[in-house]
């Protein structure tokens, strides 16, 4: 909450000569939303995360009503990574490996926004901040601060000639910058046709690796979640089996728009793993229950996976 007064502080300062703007934090996260979905697009865009860096070549359009999403790295390994709504498809090229997954929602390869953001008054404040120049484009700093412990806050600077996101960034709650996303360069309208993909001519050769799951109910589920932080809701509950084990694994996601977190629940294996674990800005709090295991796993703080995972029970007890 110390970060959220300085962040709070901060922005007050920065905005004093800023222009004032029309629109709230929260219209326009809506706009941005709106952008993201029907305009197309491509691009360079830079990920950092975990203290590595990857650079990539970023194309968006929208082909009959479907969104398309691609990224082409330009470093090892290269790979080829692209999402027909809610189908993604990934090739390796030096190995000519590729995977399939089908998800049960659409996620965007950029950044995740609430469908309503105003729903989530409750949780974070939607402020906008100062305008900062990113990609030689001048942009909007919206600012999303979490009204409690158990959510990170971010900043996402907003073109203001088209509402695209051209950065974010993700912040721990000492205020250290957790991870980004940032384009170098941005375009507006289609470079070129966005092809089927490249691993339609290698897929005579290439191993594919499909994974689709259908969304069940929860009802079916081994596990019961008794207590989760307000805001997140159920998203989908899913059963995969695991190639190499072929255990079966339930999965819960859990999302409140920007941050998702997943609970998995599967049979324990020689070894119990108790207890918490974390990796950047993702952590994950894991506990036995009887002869199951349940994992929490997300880009949440700590106090989050731990809250989640102590909500889980047996399903009758």
């Amino acid at each position: 909450m110390r970060f959220l007064l300085v962040f709070l502080l901060y922005i007050a300062s920065a905005s004093a000569d800023a222009p004032v703007a029309n629109l709230s934090g929260t219209q326009w996260l809506a706009k941005v939303s709106e952008a993201m979905k029907n305009l197309s697009y491509h691009g360079t865009v830079v990920f950092m995360k975990n203290g590595q860096l990857d650079t990539m070549k970023y194309q968006h359009v929208m082909d009959n009503g479907i969104e398309i999403e691609r990224l082409t790295s330009l470093n090892s390994p290269l790979r080829e990574v692209t999402r027909k709504s809610n189908e993604i498809s990934c090739l390796y090229k030096e190995t000519s490996q590729k995977t399939e997954t089908q998800n049960p929602i659409d996620r965007s390869f950029i950044v995740n926004l609430p469908a309503a953001p105003e729903k989530l008054d409750q949780h974070y404040l939607f402020a906008l901040a100062s305008q900062e120049m990113v990609a030689m484009r001048p942009a909007q700093i919206v600012a999303v601060l979490p009204k409690d412990g158990l959510r990170y806050a971010r900043k996402i600077w907003v073109d203001k000639a088209t509402w695209l996101p051209l950065k974010v960034e993700v912040y721990g709650q000492g205020g250290n910058t957790l991870e980004q996303v940032l384009f170098t360069e941005l375009e507006i309208g289609a470079s070129q046709p966005v092809p089927a993909t490249e691993a339609a001519s290698a897929q005579t050769e290439a191993q594919t690796h499909a994974r689709v799951a259908q969304a069940e109910s929860l009802e079916t589920a081994a596990f019961q979640l008794k207590n989760w932080p307000a805001g997140f809701e159920k998203v989908f509950f899913i059963r995969n089996i695991m190639q190499q084990s072929q255990k079966t694994v339930e999965h819960l996601l859990l999302s409140d728009g920007f941050s998702n977190v997943s609970v998995y629940f599967e049979a324990k294996g020689d070894k119990t793993i108790e207890g918490l674990r974390s990796l950047g800005p993702v952590n994950s709090y894991s506990r036995a229950i009887g002869k199951l295991q349940v994992t929490v796993l997300g880009e949440v703080p700590a106090e989050t996976v731990e809250f989640v995972a102590r909500g889980v029970a047996l399903r009758g007890d």
